[in-house]
This record gives structure tokens, sequence and C-alpha cells, in this order.
């Protein structure tokens, strides 16, 4: 299996010209990469920019949880499945954690899944405690998010999911000051939990999903790139504010491939 790279814009860049020269730029590095998989995803107003086959794959950062009719819905903002799919996105990121923190709930990112695995998109699905402490409760937290988001979806459509392990107390954000914090997960404690989920998995929906891959994201740089990956049962990683920076992207990428 090759090691997985997703790299998430989140609100960045600020201009099309930029985000095109980021795009371009990475797919250029990926060219040099085999052993690689690459997914890019971008604010929405940028995905048709991208719709050519390219050296990366094309991903979006959400999708809406409703299928509306042929003629289109009436919901304002939001973006389905199938346009998605129509804007040549092959991946979707549902249920990070920065969308939680905005409202979205267990349900909303259960029918998520659910609209964009039918859509034959494959979902890019976060899980991820708040805290950890010595009473080992996280365990049971990740357990439940992965439940509930899974709930009733069949088995079938699951083979095209990735799960992404992000604990939200180590990916890096603005703090209140303004200063942002780094506090990365150790690859030690994150390959405990990749094993856990790739257990919860075959223990609720058989061993079909063992091969399910699972990526870690949290304060991932070119640093610790090797660190983490290097791990059993950890395929992969979901990148953030490394991803749009060309120059430590490429270190990253680079560092992956050489694995």
């Amino acid at each position: 299996m090759k090691k997985m790279i997703v790299a998430n814009w989140k609100m960045n860049p600020s201009t099309a010209k930029e985000a095109v020269e980021l795009f371009n730029a990475t797919a250029r590095t990926a060219t040099k990469i085999r052993k690689v998989k690459i997914v890019v995803c971008p604010p929405f107003i940028y995905l048709n920019l991208f719709s050519k086959k390219t050296s990366v794959s094309l991903g979006a950062q959400d999708v809406f949880w409703e299928s509306p009719p042929a003629g289109g819905g009436s919901y304002t903002g939001e973006i389905s499945a199938k346009m998605l799919k129509n804007a040549g996105v092959e991946y979707v990121i549902v249920g990070h954690s920065e969308r939680r923190r905005l409202g979205e709930t267990d349900e909303m990112i259960n029918k998520k899944i659910k609209q964009a695995l039918e859509s034959r998109i494959k979902v890019i699905f976060c899980v991820g405690e708040l805290e950890r402490d010595d009473s080992e409760e996280h365990f049971k937290f990740i357990k439940e998010e992965i439940i509930k988001g899974l709930d009733k979806i069949p088995v079938k459509l699951l083979k095209s999911l990735i799960i992404t392990y992000e604990p939200v107390w180590a990916i890096s954000s603005a703090a209140a000051s303004g200063k942002a914090r780094f506090n990365a997960d150790t690859p030690e404690d994150a390959f405990q939990m990749a094993t856990y989920i790739k257990r919860i998995l075959v223990s609720i929906f058989g061993k079909s999903l063992s091969r399910v891959p699972i990526l870690y994201g949290g304060s991932v740089d070119f640093e610790n790139t090797s660190d983490f990956l290097k791990k059993e049962n950890i395929d992969g990683l979901l990148v953030g504010r490394v991803s749009w920076n060309i120059k430590t992207f490429s270190k990253l990428l680079k560092n992956t491939g050489r694995l």
C-alpha cells in the first residue's frame, strides 16, 4: 500500500494565482515521488482550477449531507456530493475537528459520509479526542465517534473509507493570543491509536475493513514525518499548515518518498 499524504489547505491561499502556483509546485514535486499518493484539498472556490488530471488527486474540505433533487436544492451556501464529483473531486474530508467546533454533529457527519460514498467519492473521516489523561477515556471517545459516524452505512461502501486520527489537542492552531501552538502526538501513541481503530473496524464491520488506511494528523511537519510513517498501521498523514508552504511541504513529500 502506498503511503498517503493529504494536503488540507483550509482557508488558504487568498488568491487564485497563489492557489495555482501552489498546486502546480506540489504536482511537480509529486512527479518525482512514485511511492506516495498525494491528495490536495483546496477551498471550494478553487476546485475547478484543478479539474484536469495531474500527478496529484483532488479533494474537497467538506460536503453537504443532503442529496438535492435533480434541479438543485434550497440549501444556501452548501455544496453537494454530486457537484464535487462533477468538479473532478476524488476525496473529501469529513468530520474535521474545526468543522465539529462550528457545530457539526455525529449525525451530520454520518449523513455526509453516506452521501459522499454513494457518489463514489472516497471519504477521509476524521476522529480525535479533545483531551487526554491517564484514565484512557479517549479510547472510548474515539470508538463512539467511529460507531456514530459510520452507523448504518453498508460495508461495501466503507471500502472507500480512509480514517484520520487527529487528536484535537495536538492540532497546530492559533491560540487566543494569536500565537501558534505545535504539540504533535508521539509516534508511539499514534501507532497505538491507529492499531485500536483498525481493531474497532474489524470487530464491527468484519475483516474486509482491515485494510482501511489510517492517517495521522496534528502538527505534522517535515521533521517528524518519518517518525510517524515508520510506525506500523500508520498509512499516511493529513497535513494542514505545512501544506501551503511549498518549500516545507516539498521536504515532507520527499521525506515520505524515501521511506
